[in-house]
């Protein structure tokens, strides 16, 4: 049972005499213990609610549409606490956060129901046998695993959790009722790759049709690894070599399946100096949130835009001079849209600057885990001209501070200029340039 904040004023609920502070126990007969109860039980037109004030049970009958909310307010946005990973994997970038920052960046979430809601990854060992039943039940689809490896004992190893082999049993399971899973591997050198990184391929490979993708991603290492597991970055050539062998098995796939399944992250391009794939490698997609076919997407949305660049010139007003801060993982691409923009657009000044992660270390790249203070320091003193541009991704999803607490608005004053967060996707980049 889950206790109810408050309810709408003049809603369903209201009117069948709910209040704030009851408890709600079941629907037409379904314990509720969270939001996936509440959401599949409450999708029927007739629903019997049971409910609990002051130690009586009582209960109502609302009569509704599919889909219709009725009124109630929960606490948080799951009717109960995320549930934490219980893991302790060698490549945690949790682990190897400095001290001192929000206590949000701390906590390590591993919840059956973010993967569903919010596309967050999942290893399963939080999940048991009924856990699992309810996923099928409710035919929660997709869900997205962190698998890293389906070498059990190899699992174990680097997940340090007992239960991370025999977890695995869970996928066919999924995938035999007809869940869709899309799968990561974060890969560490000298463990997961090579001829293990053959066999987690072909392994979920194996779980086609229900299998819809897999990226590769390599481990993120800060410089803040003391005691921790000794890992170290693929070079650039060994970088490659993950592509060519990813590539391999996904050209495969894709010949005798029709859709390739595996696809390494942009930052594995980048490393190895290398570019990425074109737009239709990618297919639909379905692993951009996890870094993979992002500069791909981008660089075809810009183009797009670039097509139709008449209609926002429209609005444009030179000179106009601006600055793009960003990391070095995507500082050439940047630099090369803004080369084509410029080389069109007379009046048109954009220079692009690479700032270095030295608060993670040079070793982090992507431009989401830059803080304000290294913006602000590597810019002071130059000359930025009418605004300075950052990806959104710096700013946590609220957007309103970096990850060091320091918000757009300090950054404006110590650096003298106007600053603005600019969207990911290639129009809103252009949109971005101009200022329009």
């Amino acid at each position: 049972m889950v206790t109810i904040q408050s309810v709408t004023p003049g809603s369903m609920a209201a009117r069948a005499g709910i209040r704030g502070g009851d408890l709600l126990c079941s629907a037409n007969g379904h314990d509720i213990r969270d939001v996936l109860d509440y959401r599949f039980y409450l999708a029927d037109r007739s629903v019997r609610l049971e409910l609990e004030r002051a130690g009586k049970r009582y209960a109502v009958t609302l009569n509704k549409g599919e889909y219709d909310d009725i009124g109630l307010e929960f606490a948080t946005p799951l009717m109960d606490k995320k549930h934490s990973c219980a893991n302790a994997c060698v490549f945690c970038f949790v682990d190897q956060m400095p001290p001192g920052m929000r206590q949000t960046l701390y906590f390590k979430d591993d919840d059956d129901r973010l993967s569903f809601l919010h596309g967050n990854y999942v290893t399963l060992t939080n999940l048991h046998d009924r856990d699992i039943d309810r996923l099928i039940a409710m035919h929660l689809s997709p869900i997205n695993v962190s698998v890293h490896t389906t070498n059990p004992e190899l699992r174990v190893r680097m997940m340090k959790n007992r239960r991370a082999g025999e977890v695995l049993s869970y996928l066919p399971r999924l995938a035999k009722a007809g869940i869709a899973l899309c799968t990561q591997i974060v890969l560490c050198r000298g463990l997961n790759d090579g001829e293990e990184l053959d066999r987690t391929m072909r392994d979920l490979c194996a779980l086609h049709p229900a299998l819809r993708s897999c990226a590769v991603v390599p481990a993120g290492l800060t410089r803040f690894r003391d005691k921790l597991y000794p890992l170290e970055l693929f070079t650039p050539a060994e970088c490659a070599e993950v592509i060519a062998q990813v590539n391999r098995f996904g050209d495969d796939c894709l010949r005798k399946l029709g859709t390739r399944l595996f696809y390494c992250a942009d930052e594995l391009y980048v490393r190895a100096g290398l570019p990425v794939p074109p737009e239709d490698y990618y297919e639909d997609f379905s692993q951009i949130e996890n870094g993979v076919g992002m500069l791909a997407s981008q660089q075809s949305e810009f183009d797009f835009a670039l097509d139709d660049l008449d209609g926002f010139l429209q609005d444009f007003r030179p000179p106009r001079t601006v600055t793009v801060a960003t990391g070095a993982a995507a500082y050439a691409h940047i630099c090369g849209l803004a080369r084509r923009l410029k080389a069109r657009v007379p009046g048109l000044t954009i220079r692009v600057r690479r700032i270095v992660n030295r608060f993670f270390g040079e070793s982090v790249t992507v431009a989401g885990l830059l803080t304000g203070k290294d913006v602000s320091e590597q810019l002071a003193g130059e000359e930025l001209g009418d605004e300075l541009l950052f990806p959104a991704a710096m700013l946590r999803a609220e957007g309103d501070v970096f990850l060091d607490e320091m918000t757009p608005a300090r950054l404006s004053e110590l650096l003298g200029v106007p600053v603005r967060a600019s969207g990911n996707d290639g129009e809103a980049l252009l949109r971005a340039f101009l200022g329009v």
